[in-house]
């Protein structure tokens, strides 16, 4: 027997409606400056939870990459000449990564684009709402080591937060759903939970290094 759809829920569809999320310290400080051309999509998908709340799709990147292993993302990546815009790239790139059928997502937002200056990339967050959840997976073990649903409620308890550090570097971060989730992804989800009301006060002394797992070669001789 087939699961009836579920609604999105209110604080969901309230951050889809707002219109100062370009007004947040995180996006009014990562504005695309002008005439960037590379652009990127990212799909963050919520759903309802087996335990009555939401839970949120993240990927992690297989930990044989050079190239940001083991770093958790949302599902997407770079705009193709085909796609028609960031959010047929957002659902395309799902697709690719985690077999997601696209015709089963609510598209609720788009927000503004957040430029990520060591890619000199665009990014453009995509708001989606899965109303009837089916299995999902790894469809490259080369590319993705790990699908997980995450509830939010992991991600809003403070015992789950924490501030990431590697050398200068200094930003919000989260161990849930098993993952060490940081950088950009972290900065994305923290950005959701102020922007939804959501968020609860956390301890931003607490400092925790990036496991071994997630640094790259090139970070890893940093270190030395």
């Amino acid at each position: 027997m087939t699961a009836s759809p579920v609604p999105a829920p209110p604080w969901l569809t309230a951050l889809a409606a707002r219109t100062d999320v370009g007004e947040h310290e995180w996006f009014a400080t990562y504005a695309p400056p002008e005439g960037h051309a590379r652009r990127s999509a990212v799909l963050m998908l919520f759903g309802p939870d087996p335990s009555g709340g939401e839970d949120v799709v993240l990927t992690e990147r297989s930990h044989t990459l050079r190239s940001h292993p083991g770093q958790v993302s949302f599902p997407g990546g770079r705009l193709d000449p085909e796609d028609d815009g960031s959010v047929a790239a957002a659902l395309r790139e799902a697709e690719e990564e985690v077999g997601l059928d696209p015709a089963g997502v609510q598209v609720l937002a788009t927000f503004p684009d957040l430029f990520l200056s060591p890619s000199s990339n665009a990014v453009t967050p995509v708001l989606g709402w899965w109303p009837e959840p089916v299995p999902i997976g790894v469809v490259d073990r080369g590319e993705v080591e790990t699908v997980v649903r995450v509830p939010v409620a992991e991600l809003v308890d403070p015992a789950n937060r924490f501030t990431a550090v590697f050398g200068p570097y200094r930003g919000p971060a989260f161990e849930a759903g098993g993952l060490f989730v940081w950088g950009f992804t972290a900065m994305l989800l923290s950005t959701v939970l102020d922007l939804s009301d959501l968020a609860q006060p956390w301890d931003e002394r607490d400092e925790r290094p990036l496991p071994d797992r997630v640094l790259s070669p090139w970070m890893k001789g940093l270190q030395q």
